[in-house]
C-alpha cells in the first residue's frame, strides 16, 4: 500500500467493503447499501468518499456522471495492511504475540484449529 500509515476508520472500512463487494458505484448505491446495516445521510457518505480520495483509499472517475467511485487496494492488500500495522503498534512487531492473543479470546473448532495446523506446518516446511 501507500508509503505513509492509512488506518481506515469503521465507516471508511464499511464503505470498502461496499466497494469490494459490488465493485465500482456511485455515491447513492454506496449509501443504499450502507444504510442497510446502520442509518447514514447521503451527505455523509459523500464526505466520507471525499476524504477517501484524499487519503487514497478510492479513486473517482470523473469522466462520468453520476461519478464512480472504486477502493483503490484489494480487500487482501488493505487488510495486509492493517494486520502489519496492528502487529507493529499492539504487539510490538511480535507475530507470535499476537496470534496467541487471538486465540485465547475464544474457543476454536476442531475444523479451525486442523486447518491451523496445516498452516504452521507448511510455514514451518519454508523454514527447512
Amino acid at each position: 500500500m501507500a508509503t505513509k500509515q492509512i488506518r481506515p476508520t469503521k465507516l471508511e472500512l464499511s464503505i470498502l467493503n461496499v466497494l469490494w463487494q459490488k465493485g465500482p458505484a456511485t455515491v447513492r448505491e454506496i449509501h443504499a447499501i450502507v444504510n442497510e446495516s446502520k442509518p447514514t445521510a447521503i451527505n455523509t457518505v459523500l464526505r466520507m468518499l471525499q476524504i477517501m480520495t484524499e487519503k487514497s483509499l478510492v479513486t473517482r472517475d470523473d469522466t462520468v456522471r453520476p461519478q464512480i467511485y472504486r477502493a483503490r487496494y484489494s480487500q487482501q492488500q488493505t487488510q495486509t495492511h492493517l494486520v502489519k500495522d496492528l502487529i507493529q503498534r499492539a504487539f510490538d512487531g511480535s507475530v507470535k504475540e499476537m496470534v496467541m492473543r487471538a486465540l485465547s479470546t475464544r474457543r476454536l473448532s476442531p475444523k479451525t484449529l486442523k486447518a491451523m495446523e496445516k498452516l504452521l506446518e507448511e510455514f514451518e516446511g519454508d523454514d527447512k
